[in-house]
């Protein structure tokens, strides 16, 4: 298993970038920067995939395995929106690696509606595309929701 905590250090140094003195600036992993409560949730994970995470520590089993997954060669914090809701801000960002088995590209952009109280994530909602993960990870790209095939 891939080392997960150095794996997804860019990811940690972005949404720290992007959020700024909303969330805990001493974190060192993901989990770290959510509240003990916070929700993940995936509203275009293919089917049969995990679209809801409740709480930090079934966030962070759930992430365990990403480097088992997926090799992040560069992580690009394209843009970050502020919310008239002051707790809520909007990021879009994207990623380039490879899948871990298959070698495959993955080319992903992604658009994340985080909501932030006391310097924790409570609320991260996750929209990507699933066609280009599960084509990274050797998968058949039919099976992604919404496909008509």
């Amino acid at each position: 298993m891939a080392d997960n905590a150095s794996e997804l250090a860019p990811f940690v140094a972005l949404l720290k970038n992007a959020l700024g003195d909303k969330v805990i600036q001493t974190a060192k992993t993901f989990p770290d920067m959510m509240a003990p409560a916070g929700v993940m949730e995936f509203p275009y994970a293919p089917d049969g995939s995990v679209t809801l995470l409740k709480g930090r520590d079934a966030i962070a089993a759930y992430i365990a395995g990403f480097g088992d997954l997926l090799i992040l060669h560069s992580l690009t914090l394209d843009r970050v929106y502020h919310t008239d809701e002051g707790n809520v801000t909007i990021i879009e960002f994207s990623a380039t690696g490879t899948g871990a088995r298959t070698g495959r590209p993955y080319p992903q952009r992604y658009i994340s509606v985080i909501t932030t109280r006391d310097g924790f994530i409570t609320r991260y909602v996750d929209y990507w595309n699933p066609r280009i993960l599960l084509s990274a990870v050797g998968q058949d790209v039919t099976t992604a929701k919404g496909d008509a095939s």
